[in-house]
């Protein structure tokens, strides 16, 4: 069980914590591939790994006040270095050279919709807990992008931190339509997945700004 308030356990019920921790291995996962492509030791693999599986959760939870979630509990931890072993043992040849990308569209939709749940739940107004989503969908790729020095997901036009405001954004307005927890939060996830998908199989993105 994830170390929150018993009322924060009680309302996301297992599906929402499911999706936790689903998001947090596969973003683990995406930090190792990373690593992996640098041709990094275990011990690196393993930081990467909990940098990009955690990294958006803390800043989440020291945002609303929330106890750091990993801290208090070895499961997230444990997710992570699961993920940095999977990828050291895995022959490169399995990977392919988009596989981050599709790593880091799951981790990105779970995440958005469980961020924004656990800002809900701790009294944040909606509009700001869909800004929470979308830190805790965001913040960890951002981190292992700059330690690994590729070039930002913030400054690539494809659709990314939209897919995740999207995913947190669909999820608090279905719930303000009284849509219950698990229910909203498998359609924002689903929904948002399906806009990341779209946009890294068409290279959709959204324009840049011209000086004209």
């Amino acid at each position: 069980m994830l170390p929150q308030s018993p009322a924060f356990v009680q309302s996301i019920g297992p599906v929402l914590e499911t999706l936790s921790i689903v998001g947090t291995f596969v973003f683990a996962t995406s930090g190792a591939l990373a690593a992996a492509r640098l041709g990094q030791t275990l011990v690196t693999f393993a930081f990467f790994a909990l940098l990009t599986g955690v990294g958006g959760g803390t800043v989440r939870d020291l945002l609303i006040g929330a106890p750091v979630f990993w801290v208090h509990d070895a499961v997230p931890a444990i997710a992570c270095m699961a993920g940095a072993v999977v990828v050291w043992f895995t022959p490169r040849a399995f990977w392919s050279e988009r596989a981050l990308d599709w790593l880091d569209a799951v981790g990105l939709a779970a995440f958005a919709v469980f961020g924004a749940a656990k800002a809900m739940s701790y009294g944040v107004p909606p509009f700001v807990a869909a800004m929470m989503g979308v830190v805790t969908g965001c913040v960890g790729g951002i981190m292992r992008d700059l330690l690994a020095g590729e070039p930002s997901i913030l400054l690539r036009p494809e659709l990314y931190v939209t897919a995740a405001a999207f995913a947190s954004g669909l999820f608090v307005v279905l719930r303000w339509a009284s849509l219950d927890v698990p229910t909203a939060g498998v359609i924002a996830a689903i929904l948002g997945f399906a806009l990341r998908a779209v946009a890294i199989r068409q290279g959709l993105g959204l324009p840049g700004y011209r000086d004209e």
